[in-house]
């Protein structure tokens, strides 16, 4: 969020009425009937706030306004209200609101912002024409240029040449931009590229500028693919699916970014980006700055380019948007409720088709629509007890999936995160999961978290058991349990994914290495008591042993289980002869930072 800065009073004040000054570019009316004065209200040293106040001194109304002015080098606007404020090098506009653009006769409108650097305005325009009222010679701005070509490409550059521009008054230069952000202004007609990433898209544009700085519209795109890289693997029809969440960009300092560095999106088909939160029987936004506000700095981007104040959209939207630019072969699916949300389903499911729509239009917002190739319904539980008992009935479940897909379409995918409950009259019996099988692309059946320490004293048993044992505490408490359960209930195999679990779950006070131990409460975490991420516990408490196709260890007095690249590739050999349409895992922040465990997936699914 941008906040004014109000700075003390008793600083001086500035008013330049800015008359007679030379003309910049604007619409093509004269502002005659209208004055732009300029105040700077306030001043802090290292920045200021100034203040722009439009009168209409004719006597018609005006229905919009357009303030421009130059700024000398090191001096900026850094955030502004009641205007859009853009820049084009040293040359600012401000544009009126939706709400404030009517001018009565005699009526006045103010804006304001705050400002880094000591310079003042110069070579003020208001609606084309001088801020003291008077008309200002006409002056076109330039042409747009030709649409780029692309020579001498190779992993790491790419040579640019456009044909020229026209201006009335001449051009001075023109502005490369790749991707949308500027990288280079140049004088002549050809530039070269460099420090590029092997084996990527990128999509460049050129604008120019004239002798008066007027800049003019780009021109056409031209999409160029760097040499080398690494093709993502052929990933068939299985899903390698894994779970982003937006929470993760802080404390854990986890970002889309460290997708492509770990590796993670060449080996990855979809992504689930949680959570969305579920509220008054509508999907609504999660954290509103995670999802499209935080601007990233360069070397947090995806695209190598720091996001700016006043860009349309940032945020998580906006690297994920980037990420799928780089790898089009993934697609992004927004993932609704969780542990924490999901009591908001109870007033959904009374009516699907009104939360069904309130979902549509949230993910079709058209600041984001080209992000989302789907969603995703993380509901814990229908007709059961998470965090919150739900007694929506058993077909309710049903009947929301079946409002999503009805509203989504048969070209969106629709998805859900389920209980893994294979225990006779448990949570898979619950609800009506095979009547809405058919309305959905796949169940991410979340076969982890089976056993932790919510039983404080133990026994010790691993969290992600594939199968069953002997001493296991809870019969049915097993991915193959729950899967036999889902087919044999009429499930398709192909619309089920084996879940995994990129964490431990772990007690202390424990003395027996074996499972089936007692203890005294959770072994410490670094960000909750009981769970520790695999990227720690594989070198704080390697596992020295396997029970149920999961890994565990014992390190003093604390016990953890965890899955390893060894015991994936065991599960995923037990998914594919199952025939289970992929797998997926919770979460991409706690694998190593070269990926293991999500290489260790695809190699798995291939």
């Amino acid at each position: 969020m941008r906040f004014r800065h109000r700075a003390a009073a008793g600083f001086a004040t500035l008013l330049l009425p800015l008359a007679g000054l030379v003309g910049l570019a604007g619409p093509a009316q004269a502002a005659t009937t209208a004055t732009a004065t300029y105040t700077k209200a306030s001043d802090w040293g290292t920045g200021f706030e100034g203040r722009w106040t439009v009168k209409n001194t004719g006597t018609t109304a005006i229905s919009s306004w357009t303030v421009e002015w130059d700024f000398p080098s090191g001096t900026s606007v850094t955030s502004a209200w009641d205007a859009d404020v853009t820049s084009a090098g040293l040359h600012w506009t401000a544009k009126n609101k939706s709400w404030n653009g009517s001018l009565a006769p005699g009526a006045s409108v103010s804006f304001g912002f705050n400002g880094a650097g000591s310079g003042s305005p110069a070579n003020c325009r208001l609606n084309g024409g001088g801020c003291d009222g008077t008309s200002v010679p006409g002056d076109s701005a330039p042409s747009a240029p030709g649409t780029p070509t692309a020579s001498s490409v190779t992993d790491t550059s790419v040579k640019l040449a456009w044909s020229a521009a026209t201006d009335d008054k001449g051009v001075k230069n023109y502005d490369v931009l790749r991707d949308g952000a500027k990288v280079a202004t140049v004088t002549t007609t050809s530039y070269t590229d460099t420090g590029l990433t092997a084996g990527t898209d990128y999509s460049y544009t050129v604008r120019a500028r004239d002798t008066a700085d007027q800049t003019g519209p780009a021109g056409g795109a031209l999409a160029v693919r760097t040499t080398g890289g690494t093709t993502p693997p052929t990933t068939g029809d299985k899903v390698r699916l894994g779970y982003f969440t937006e929470w993760g960009i802080y404390g854990r300092n986890y970002n889309v970014k460290n997708l492509v560095t770990s590796g993670s999106a060449a080996k990855i088909t979809h992504i689930n980006y949680a959570f969305g939160n579920v509220t008054n029987g509508q999907c609504a936004i999660g954290d509103s700055y995670a999802d499209y506000d935080k601007a990233f700095t360069a070397d947090q981007s995806v695209s190598g380019v720091a996001d700016t104040w006043d860009q349309p959209l940032r945020g998580n939207f906006n690297q994920l948007r980037q990420l799928k630019a780089k790898y089009p072969h993934i697609k992004v699916l927004w993932s609704f409720g969780g542990w924490t949300w999901s009591g908001g389903f109870a007033q959904a499911a009374a009516n699907p088709a009104a939360f069904a729509q309130s979902c549509y239009n949230l993910v079709e917002d058209p600041r984001w629509a080209d992000v989302f190739d789907g969603i995703d319904i993380d509901w814990e539980y229908p007709n059961a007890c998470g965090l919150s008992c739900d007694t929506s009935g058993a077909a309710a479940y049903k009947n929301l999936m079946q409002a999503l897909r009805a509203k989504f379409g048969a070209n969106y995918l629709v998805t859900a995160a389920t209980t893994a409950d294979g225990t006779s009259g448990g949570k898979i019996d619950a609800a009506d999961y095979a009547g809405a099988a058919s309305y959905v692309n796949w169940y991410n059946v979340m076969t982890y978290d089976f056993f932790g320490t919510f039983d404080a004293d133990g026994p010790t048993a691993p969290h992600s058991p594939l199968t069953t044992y002997s001493g296991i505490p809870q019969a049915g408490f097993t991915t193959a349990d729950a899967i036999a359960k889902f087919k044999a209930k009429g499930v398709p195999a192909s619309k089920l994914l084996i879940g995994i679990g990129f964490y431990g779950r772990g007690w202390t006070g424990v003395t027996q290495d074996a499972p089936g131990g007692t203890a005294t409460g959770p072994a410490p975490g670094t960000y909750e008591q009981g769970i520790e991420d695999y990227k720690v516990l594989k070198t704080s408490c390697p596992a020295t042993g396997t029970i149920a196709g999961t890994a565990y260890a014992k390190c003093g007095s604390n016990w953890w289980s965890y899955d390893t690249p060894a015991t994936i590739a065991g599960k995923m050999a037990w998914a594919r002869n199952q025939g289970l349409g992929g797998a997926f895992f919770w979460e991409f922040s706690g694998d190593t930072a070269g990926g293991e465990l999500v290489s260790a997936i695809n190699s798995g699914m291939s």
